[in-house]
């Protein structure tokens, strides 16, 4: 069985009217990877993304060269209990 990991991560930074939320999805996708993306009301963006280990942390290094001023706030790892979304939505 592959190495999956779930991870929960935040990105802060000046997303005001981005399109990085469709940009991590999109590669996320093309990647393999699963879950979700959302903009927060307070400027921040979150997201769950679950797949193969090294595909995962490929879009979390995305999400680390975002647009000028973003950084990842945080990255929550559970690789306990995956919950294998079946496609990546923007929320």
């Amino acid at each position: 069985m592959e190495d999956r990991t779930r991870v929960h991560v935040f990105v802060d930074g000046e997303l005001d009217a981005s399109d990085f939320p469709q940009a991590v999805a999109d590669k996320a996708s093309e990647l393999g990877v699963t879950g979700w993306v959302r903009m927060l009301p307070d400027g921040r963006v979150e997201a769950v993304l679950e797949g193969p280990r090294d595909e995962v942390y490929r879009v979390v290094g995305l999400c680390r060269a975002g647009p000028n001023g973003v950084r990842v706030a945080g990255v929550q790892v559970d690789r306990e209990s995956p919950q294998d979304e079946q496609t990546f939505t923007i929320k």
